[in-house]
C-alpha cells in the first residue's frame, strides 16, 4: 500500500495513496465559481425558500416558471459549450451549481436535474438545433426511459420503434412512466427498441401531443410535490431518422452513461440539504427551551447537530474531490485531441465508481440529516407547517432515483472487480501482499505525531480489510460471486466508508497546510469522528460478510486480521469531538464550515 497516486484513475484510491495537495476542495473555488455560488443563493432565496407552500401545493406553473427564470440567468447551461450559448464553464462549476440550486426544494432540484441536454450525444446538426434552447431555458427536456417493466433494468423496456414502409422515420409506440418534467418538457428523449436489438436506441422527440403523444394524469407522491411527473404514452408517434441520438442500440451506453453524470450530481444535490437543515436545525435548538434550557445545550441533541455538520462536511469533501478527478481526466483526454463530447463522456465513465458511492453516501446523508432535524423539532418536526416535514419527504427519493442505492452499492464492487479483471486497477497483488501479512503477522505501527498520522495509517489498513475479504470471497464462491448480493452490499459499504473517510482528512490536511492547524480545529475534529464512526461501520460489515462464508481457522484469521487493522494507538475523545464541533454550531448559529 506504498503507492502514491500520481494520474487519475477512477477506483484506484482503493490500493493508492491520495496526497493531500492533489485534492479539489470546496476551499478552492475561484472568484468566477464564488460568484457564481453567490447568484445561485440569491436566486434560491429570492425565488424559491418564499414559495415553498406554492411547490407543496403542486404549483407546476411556478416550477416552470422559475426554470425558465434559472435559463435567464444561465444556470440551465453552465457545462454546455459556448456556442451552444452555454456558459462552458468545468465539471466543477457544474457541481457547484447543481449543489447549491437544490438544497431548498425538492421540486425545483428535481426539475433542473432531469433537464436533459443533447450536449454529449447528439450530433452538431442537432446541438445547433436543440442544445441552444435548452440551455436557455426557451425549451425544457425529459428522460423517457424507466417503464412498467423496465427500471433498474433499463436495457429491457418494450417499447418498440418501427421504421416506416418509405424508410423516412421511425414510428415509437410503447408507455413510459415517473417521467421527471413530463407536464411541460418540449423535448423528450425516449429509448425504444428496433426490431430484436440486443440494446435500446434513443431518439429525441418534440413533444406534440397531435403526434401520437398523451400523457397520464400527474402522479401523487409522497414528496417533490411540484415536480412533473407523469407517464408518457407513444402511438405510432413519427420520429425522422435524423432524430436518432447516436447510432443505433447505443441507447443503453447513453442510459448507463447519462446515470454515471446523474449519479455525482445527485450528490451535490443533497449537499445544501444539509447545510440548510442543520441550519435551521441548530437556530431551533437555541431557541427552544425546555427545563428552563435552550435543547442546544443538551448532550443529546449535541450529539445530533456534531454529526449533522460532520456527515455534511463528508458529503462536501468527497462529491468535490471526485468531481475534479472527472474534470482532471476531460481536461487530459481533451490535451489528446479528443472531442469535447467524447471527452466528457469518458471522463465520467472513468470514475463511475466514484459516481456510485457518492450517489449511495451522499442521499443517506440527506435523508438522515432531514430526520435528525424532524427529532431536534419534536413534535413541530411532525408538522408540515415546520420545514423538516417537507425536507424529510423530499429528501426521500434521492435513495430511489438515479438507480436505487442498492443497485448502485452492488455496481460499485462489480465496476470496481471488473476493473482488476480487465487490469485496469490492480487488486490481485495488494490483496496477495495483504494475505501474506496476515500469515507472517501484522507488523506493530511506528506513527509518528505528524498531524493525521494515525488516521491515514489506520484507512490505509481499511483498504487492506477490503481486500482480505474481497480477495476470499472471490476465490471462494468464483464465477457465482456476483449472485452473492448481501456479501457484495457489506464489500460496498465498506468501499463507501473508506472513499469517504479518506476525501474529509485529505481535504482538512490540505486546508492544514496552506490556513495553519489552528484555523481548522473543528474541520479535524469532524475528520477524526467520520473516521471513528466508518472504522465501526467497516468493522460490522466485515464481520457480518466475514462469517457468511469464512469457516474454521481462515475465520478466524480474518477476523483476527480485521481486529488488529481497526485498532487505534490512541482513541480520540469522541464525546469531546461532538461537544467541541456542537459548541461551535450553536456560536454561530448556523452550519458554518
Amino acid at each position: 500500500m506504498e503507492n502514491i497516486k500520481t494520474q487519475t484513475l477512477g477506483g484506484d484510491f482503493v490500493i493508492k495513496q491520495t496526497l493531500a495537495n492533489t485534492v479539489f476542495t470546496p476551499e478552492d473555488f475561484s472568484e468566477e465559481q464564488l460568484m457564481m455560488k453567490e447568484s445561485v443563493i440569491e436566486f434560491v432565496d429570492r425565488d424559491i425558500v418564499p414559495n415553498r407552500e406554492r411547490f407543496e401545493q403542486k404549483d407546476f406553473d411556478l416550477t416552470k416558471k422559475l426554470m425558465s427564470k434559472a435559463g435567464d440567468l444561465g444556470f440551465l447551461g453552465v457545462a454546455v459549450p459556448e456556442e451552444y450559448n452555454g456558459l462552458g464553464m468545468p465539471f466543477t462549476s457544474t457541481m457547484l451549481v447543481c449543489d447549491y440550486i437544490s438544497g431548498a426544494n425538492g421540486s425545483f432540484s428535481t426539475a433542473f436535474g432531469a433537464h436533459m441536454p443533447i450536449t454529449l450525444y447528439g450530433n452538431e446538426k442537432q446541438k445547433q438545433k436543440y442544445v441552444s434552447k435548452l440551455a436557455t431555458g426557451e425549451w425544457f427536456g425529459a428522460y423517457c426511459l424507466t417503464e412498467p417493466g423496465a427500471g433498474s433494468d433499463a436495457n429491457s423496456g418494450k417499447t418498440k420503434a418501427v421504421l416506416s414502409e418509405d424508410g423516412t422515420h421511425y414510428k415509437i409506440t410503447g408507455q413510459k412512466m415517473w417521467i421527471t418534467n413530463a407536464g411541460f418538457a418540449d423535448i423528450l428523449i425516449v429509448f425504444a427498441r428496433i426490431e430484436d436489438d440486443k440494446n435500446i436506441t434513443g431518439f429525441i422527440v418534440p413533444k406534440d401531443l397531435e403526434n401520437g403523444i398523451t400523457l397520464g394524469d400527474e402522479e401523487n407522491k409522497l414528496g417533490i410535490k411540484a415536480s412533473s411527473t407523469r407517464q408518457v404514452f407513444f402511438n405510432e408517434t413519427k420520429v425522422p431518422l435524423e432524430n436518432m441520438l447516436a447510432g443505433r442500440g447505443d441507447g443503453f451506453k447513453i442510459g448507463m452513461n447519462a446515470l454515471n453524470v446523474g449519479r455525482i450530481k445527485l450528490a451535490a444535490a443533497c449537499i445544501e440539504a444539509q447545510r440548510r437543515i442543520s441550519t435551521l436545525a441548530i437556530q431551533y435548538a437555541t431557541e427552544r427551551v425546555q427545563f428552563k434550557t435552550p435543547i442546544a445545550e443538551f448532550g443529546a441533541i449535541q450529539y445530533k447537530l456534531a454529526n449533522m455538520a460532520m456527515e455534511t462536511y463528508a458529503s462536501e469533501s468527497a462529491s468535490y474531490r471526485a468531481a475534479f478527478d472527472i474534470e482532471e481526466k476531460i481536461n487530459e483526454l481533451l490535451e489528446q485531441g479528443v472531442s469535447h463530447q467524447e471527452a466528457e463522456l469518458k471522463g465520467v465513465e472513468e470514475f463511475a465508481i466514484e459516481c456510485s458511492i457518492l450517489k449511495v453516501s451522499v442521499s443517506e446523508k440527506a435523508q438522515k440529516c432531514s430526520d435528525e432535524g424532524i427529532q431536534i423539532f419534536g413534535g413541530m418536526g411532525f408538522s408540515a407547517d415546520a420545514p423538516m416535514e417537507m425536507a424529510w419527504r423530499d429528501a426521500r427519493i434521492a435513495r430511489i432515483y438515479e438507480g436505487t442505492n442498492e443497485i448502485n452499492r452492488m455496481l460499485s464492487i462489480g465496476m470496481l472487480l471488473k476493473k482488476a479483471f480487465k487490469g485496469e486497477v490492480d487488486l490481485m497483488n495488494p490483496a496477495t501482499a495483504v494475505g501474506q501479512e496476515l500469515m507472517t503477522g501484522i507488523p506493530k505501527a511506528e506513527i509518528s505525531n505528524k498531524l493525521f498520522a494515525e488516521e491515514k495509517y489506520l484507512i490505509e489498513n481499511m483498504k487492506k480489510v477490503l481486500l482480505m475479504i474481497t480477495g476470499a470471497a472471490v476465490q471462494k464462491f468464483g464465477p457465482k460471486f456476483e449472485k452473492e448480493q448481501q456479501i457484495i452490499l457489506a464489500l460496498s459499504d465498506i468501499l463507501i466508508e473508506i472513499y469517504m473517510a479518506e476525501s474529509t482528512i485529505l481535504r482538512t490536511e490540505k486546508n492544514c497546510d496552506r490556513f495553519g492547524a489552528d484555523s481548522q480545529k473543528n474541520q479535524i475534529e469532524m475528520s477524526q469522528l467520520y473516521l471513528f464512526n466508518a472504522i465501526e461501520n467497516i468493522n460490522r460489515s466485515g464481520k457480518e460478510a466475514i462469517v457468511s462464508f469464512a469457516e474454521g481457522v481462515h475465520l478466524k484469521g480474518m477476523l483476527s486480521g480485521m481486529k488488529q487493522y481497526s485498532k487505534y494507538t490512541n482513541y480520540p475523545n469522541i464525546v469531546g469531538l461532538r461537544r467541541s464541533i456542537a459548541s461551535t454550531l450553536i456560536e454561530e448559529n448556523k452550519y458554518p464550515f
